[in-house]
């Protein structure tokens, strides 16, 4: 059995110590639960922030900010998976996915599609590690990542049995006349349409986590889903708000249960 929280968490730019005082109310309620692996969106400790505007939101693997979250996982035997923009001392930032476990950086993932706007701003990383949590082995993939199908190939190529999807897609449009039902649809249907084929290609679980809610300049839609090997969403969060799902998966039998 495997447990597993998706936390659709309202990340404000540049918020760095209110981002870190959820995320540590987010891991003790996990660690109270018996939680294995929680998922936390993209640049949920930074907030998903333009570099060039907001620089104080760039941070290091080896700052204080991390060091923080590692204090959090001290002691618990719980994998903690948190997105920040990272600082390249050669080029412009990575968008980073770290792992975290009982005070330890395990690893980290740099988000290998860059596109759109998000190419004048990032860098893009070059390699598609995978993670161990107990016997379990996983890989990450980073919100435009689920177009990419080499991120979920070559996770399965190395063993990956669920690979943790951590995004932040920005909603267009005016915030004053946001219609959130849209957003979040839309989505939910780049989830359906990517995830059920490579979970059934691959024979890999997906589990995903989104941010949401309104930030200072941008909306995020929400959205936690798991897809099963055989392409099946077996869960889905009903709807946009704030929270964390908790759920155990039983991957001999392919049944997932809420918590």
């Amino acid at each position: 059995m495997l447990k597993i929280g998706l936390i659709q968490m309202r990340c404000e730019k540049a918020a760095l110590a209110g981002n870190l005082t959820s995320t540590a109310r987010y891991v003790q309620e996990a660690a109270a639960r018996g939680i294995d692996i929680v998922g936390f969106p993209e640049m949920s400790l930074t907030g998903y922030a333009d570099p060039t505007r907001y620089p104080e939101a760039v941070i290091h693997l080896d700052g204080p900010e991390v060091a923080r979250l590692l204090d959090m996982t001290r002691g618990l035997p719980i994998t903690i998976l948190a997105g920040l923009i990272e600082a390249n001392p050669h080029d412009k930032p990575f968008i980073t996915q770290i792992a975290a476990r009982d005070g330890e950086l395990l690893g980290f993932y740099r988000k290998v599609t860059i596109k759109d706007e998000e190419a004048d701003w990032f860098s893009a990383g070059e390699t598609m590690p995978v993670f161990t949590h107990n016997n379990l082995t996983f890989g990450l993939a980073i919100c435009a990542d689920i177009g990419n199908e080499k991120v979920y190939a070559e996770g399965a190529q190395q063993g990956a049995k669920i690979i943790f999807e951590l995004a932040a897609p920005g909603l267009y449009g005016e915030q004053a006349t946001r219609n959130w039902q849209s957003g979040f649809a839309w989505w939910e249907g780049e989830c359906q349409k990517y995830l059920s084929r490579y979970t059934q290609k691959y024979g890999l679980w997906v589990a995903v986590a989104t941010q949401a809610g309104r930030t200072i300049d941008e909306d995020f839609p929400g959205g936690g889903y798991v897809f099963a090997p055989n392409g099946q969403r077996l869960y889905a969060t009903p709807d946009w708000s704030e929270g964390a799902v908790y759920l155990e998966i039983d991957m001999a039998t392919g049944r997932v249960s809420p918590l």
